[in-house]
């Protein structure tokens, strides 16, 4: 039932299409989203995860899981994130990975919706700490269209890999196009 009404907002009424998917049998991915120029993309996430009818998630801090919007932020797919004991991030969300039967994590490699002309590298160093394959996910405004590609098993080669998969977000427009990250080949 609830899938039905997402689908019917999200195709009827926005007018948005759904171009790919993520196999079920991928029980563990870093799920690049991109590009990240408005809070309207939260929704969008929502929605895709909802169509799909897959277990999506996302870290935050932990102070965000704490009482009384706690319950809210995890039963939403969030996941705390500890940094206690000497871990750095890559390290922490990577143990998430390995404490986790099902984490398929959601980020935005611009980490922030402002315009930004490199990407931080987080996101890759998650992979493939934790061996597991990024999948990348255009959200397109222009053509209102969530593009899901391939998955793709990180080499430890950040400039050969993103040569691989930066191709999938070219011509992508964002909510707020100026702020659009521009893939250059």
């Amino acid at each position: 039932m609830k899938q039905s009404l997402y689908r019917f907002i999200f195709f009827r009424l926005m007018g948005w299409k759904i171009i790919g998917t993520v196999s079920p049998e991928i029980k563990k991915c870093v799920l690049m989203v991109m590009p990240h120029t408005s809070w309207h993309d939260f929704y969008l996430g929502l929605f895709t995860r909802g169509i799909l009818g897959l277990e999506m998630h996302y870290v935050g801090k932990k102070e965000l899981f704490r009482f009384p919007f706690g319950w809210y932020f995890r039963w939403m797919g969030g996941t705390p994130l500890d940094r206690t004991g000497g871990l750095n991030r890559v390290d922490a969300i990577a143990e998430i990975f390995r404490n986790k039967t099902v984490f398929r994590m959601a980020i935005s490699p611009e980490g922030t919706r402002k315009k930004v002309s490199e990407l931080k590298t987080g996101f890759y160093y998650i992979a493939v700490k934790a061996q597991v394959p990024i999948i990348p996910v255009a959200f397109d405004f222009q053509n209102k269209q969530v593009r899901i590609g391939q998955p793709f098993y990180p080499t430890g080669n950040y400039e050969a890999d993103m040569k691989i998969l930066l191709p999938h977000f070219a011509g992508v427009k964002g909510k707020i196009p100026e702020n659009s990250f521009e893939y250059r080949p």
